[in-house]
């Protein structure tokens, strides 16, 4: 007999540092969702999960079925529209193909700039000084919408996204044969799958930290001193 698949409400762990908003939709990567609820709660941050609601009150998405079924649901309330980057210690684009329905708009027109609400809230949060964006396996899709956002960012992703990130304009980085497991170029920290998400996380707090302790500074003094 199978089990009812257990569904997570969308804000995990109490904001006692601040919080971290995870933009998600259908099909996101469960081993990131997994691990992102366990870890960021325990070093004081709320994980607030935000999408696109489409006029409705909250949304339930599920997982990638990489077992054959679908194991994790997550339902938001978080409408992105409603929030502002400010708002979030960090902004996480979750992995997998959720970042690519994220920049689903339903109405084009040629020559214009994708107007998903998800492509413009990151570009608003990217306008942020100081504010720490995170990217992992495919959620560089969502950059790819618009290549004011990405072009010219050092970055690495999964290994069949590379074409797309680097049309797009970013500058891929490289180990071997291989991309980077990690890169941080300024506020952006990017990852390349979910087989170094503990890594990801761990430099994304000790980035947010960084950046928290540099603000405290008195006016023309380094964190050298």
């Amino acid at each position: 007999m199978t089990s009812t698949p257990l569904i997570n409400n969308g804000r995990i762990g109490d904001p006692i540092k601040g919080k971290i908003g995870v933009l998600i939709e259908e099909h996101f990567d469960q081993t990131e969702f997994r691990r992102f609820n366990e870890y960021f709660p325990t070093q004081g941050y709320q994980v607030e999960y935000i999408s696109h609601l489409w006029d409705n009150p909250e949304l339930t998405f599920g997982a990638n079925p990489d077992t054959g079924v679908v194991e994790d649901h997550v339902t938001v309330t978080t409408e992105i529209n409603d929030v502002a980057p400010a708002d979030y210690k960090g902004i996480i684009c979750i992995g997998a193909y959720a970042t690519d329905r994220l920049r689903y708009q339903v109405s084009v027109k040629k020559g214009q700039k994708n107007q998903a609400p998800a492509v413009v809230f990151l570009g608003k949060a990217l306008q942020i000084d100081g504010l720490k964006i995170g990217t992992i396996c495919h959620s560089l899709w969502l950059f790819c919408a618009d290549s004011d956002l990405i072009k010219g960012r050092k970055v690495t992703c999964a290994h069949n996204i590379i074409c797309d990130v680097e049309n797009a304009g970013g500058e891929v980085i490289y180990d071997g044969d291989a991309t980077a497991d990690l890169v941080i170029d300024d506020n952006l920290i990017s990852a390349k799958h979910p087989g170094v998400v503990d890594e990801f996380m761990e430099v994304f707090v000790a980035e947010i930290q960084k950046q928290e302790k540099m603000q405290k500074l008195p006016v023309g003094k380094s964190s050298f001193v």
